[in-house]
């Protein structure tokens, strides 16, 4: 792999995962995605964050880091702990390495290493680049590249409205927007607003609360949409 490695680190004590990012920084092949210190926000947020493995704390409050390895699905994970008595279940969730705390940058030099084969070595998977819905006009295909906003229908709030870029619009029948951001790219695409899901590619300029885009209504007139304070922090981390 050439590219360099994304990976999210999560320790609940602030000194100990500022010191882990500040390894983390030293080593040439990977880039720190997003730090956590809570393992709530960890869970919610990695969904929507493109990485590659991960660095876990295993005793925190709450949600430990055995159980977040679990709930991974398949990614990769490296545990850095104080603790010897959790490395036979970390490796029985098949970890790609367990480091005694305090890290030394050598030690975590060398589980990248071993990451970084294990991520070479995983078959490349095709990205998808479409879905397939049920609509209004029957079972369509809808490519990613061509949607521009999905907003919710006046008519019946179970129905979603495609609108793609060449103005052509689509019906979605009976979705909701939580199983729409699971089938689009994560990158590509963010929730703005209770009743709107923006393309990023449609996104003009931004300022506070409010999203002017490069979309036009019949008249000629560019389109602004309202960006509400519950989506405002996940716009700003994807747009940069």
């Amino acid at each position: 792999m050439d590219t360099k490695l994304k990976c999210l680190l999560l320790d609940d004590e602030l000194p100990g995962l500022t010191y882990l990012k500040m390894l983390c920084e030293q080593i040439d092949e990977i880039e720190v995605v997003k730090a956590f210190n809570n393992s709530e926000y960890f869970i919610r947020e990695s969904v929507g964050l493109d990485f590659d493995f991960c660095i876990l704390d295993i005793e925190m409050p709450g949600i430990d880091g055995l159980q977040i390895a679990n709930l991974m699905n398949g990614k990769p994970v490296i545990f850095a702990t104080a603790y010897k008595e959790y490395a036979a279940e970390a490796f029985d969730l098949n970890a790609i390495d367990y480091i005694r705390k305090p890290v030394k940058l050598e030690r975590l030099k060398q589980a990248i290493l071993k990451a970084k084969k294990i991520l070479g070595n995983q078959p490349s998977v095709p990205k998808k680049t479409f879905f397939q819905l049920n609509t209004d006009k029957g079972k369509a295909i809808l490519f990613f590249e061509k949607i521009a906003l999905i907003q919710t229908s006046g008519i019946d709030s179970r129905d979603k409205i495609a609108k793609l870029f060449d103005g052509e619009e689509f019906v979605l029948k009976n979705i909701t927007f939580e199983k729409l951001l699971e089938l689009l790219p994560q990158s590509e695409f963010c929730r703005i607003n209770k009743k709107e899901i923006i393309s990023l590619k449609a996104v003009q300029v931004f300022s506070f609360d409010e999203i002017s885009s490069n979309l036009q209504n019949e008249a000629g007139k560019f389109l602004s949409f309202t960006l509400s304070e519950n989506y405002r922090n996940q716009f700003l981390e994807k747009i940069r």
